[in-house]
């Protein structure tokens, strides 16, 4: 193991995302006999991270978390980048590729108020708070009468912003106040029947440099196949739709044994139109079920459907 005496970590420097790159290092140590000083975390600041004050869908969409910290992977200055999998852009840069994932985390939103317990029971005209245009879509859709607020920062910000009574409420993944241990800040948990997650909610995803076999290798122990195979179903469908922050999509794959679950969403972000897909299938066919499930979705779609997104 003398190759691997030195691991560096590429991160983003948000509570969350440290989180995440510290719970890497725990399993890579316990998998690999290594003491923690062993494997480093480099924190990479990326576009997203500073740009606070626009909607992600202005300023470039999905690859803002992303970029900086690849453009370091592939100049062979970390071995690895940890991700929230749904950061993700739906093609990734040449010679880069998910190595691995961990068990996925809950995958289900969660909304956060202090004014109300559910969803259901938010005040008319009450303001929620969000950068998701997924789920200020799915919230057009089933509350159009909630007013809208573009919510930018990390975990604590949003949350801050919901104490202070600057809005009503806001949305956020389970998997982050889970890592985070803010579960007691949850109102509602809202199951994927009613909010259909981001397609890599809950997972992350260890990236590395396709050519590096060594890296691939020492990383195959951590993979989590179920959660892989979801991925692998999710992001399909994504690519085939050429998703990005500028579209109101979601996707989730769940795995039950050899088999595999997909439902898929596309809205518009007004909630006014919605086309919804589900289906059943092998677990080996992820990539083709996911693909297939966004092929049936655009044969509904009315003509320019995407480009009045744009």
């Amino acid at each position: 193991m003398e190759s691997f005496a030195r691991i560096r970590i590429g991160t983003r420097g948000s509570p969350l995302a440290l989180a995440q790159a510290h719970m890497v290092r725990e399993v890579m140590c316990k998998l690999h006999g290594f003491d923690a000083a062993d494997v480093s975390i480099r924190i990479i600041k990326t576009t997203g991270d500073q740009v606070q004050n626009r909607k992600l869908s202005e300023v470039g969409g999905k690859g803002l978390f992303t970029k900086e910290i690849e453009v370091a992977l592939a100049a062979r200055e970390i071995d690895l980048a940890v991700h929230s999998a749904k950061d993700m852009p739906t093609a990734l840069p040449d010679g880069l590729i998910i190595a691995a994932c961990p068990q996925r985390e809950d995958a289900r939103d969660a909304l956060i108020c202090d004014k109300a317990k559910t969803f259901a029971e938010l005040n008319e005209n009450a303001t929620l708070g969000t950068a998701s245009l997924r789920r200020e879509a799915q919230v057009r859709r089933l509350r159009p009468d909630i007013r809208m607020q573009p919510l930018r920062g990390n975990v604590e910000t949003r949350l801050r912003k919901v104490r202070d009574g600057e809005i009503d409420a806001t949305i956020l993944g389970m998997a982050g106040l889970n890592r985070l241990g803010l579960t007691a800040e949850v109102a509602e948990s809202l199951s994927t029947e009613m909010f259909l997650p981001a397609v890599g909610q809950g997972t992350v995803a260890i990236e590395t440099r396709e050519d590096d076999s060594a890296t691939r290798d020492f990383l195959r122990a951590m993979d989590h196949a179920e959660t892989s195979e979801a991925l692998l179903a999710e992001r399909a469908f994504l690519a085939v739709l050429e998703g990005s922050c500028r579209t109101p999509i979601a996707g989730y794959a769940e795995i039950f044994g050899a088999k595999l679950r997909f439902r898929g969403l596309v809205m518009r972000p007004d909630g006014s139109e919605s086309h919804e897909t589900a289906r059943d299938g092998s677990a080996a066919d992820a990539a083709k079920i996911g693909a297939d499930a966004a092929e049936e979705l655009k044969a509904k779609l009315s003509p320019g459907f995407f480009a009045a997104l744009a």
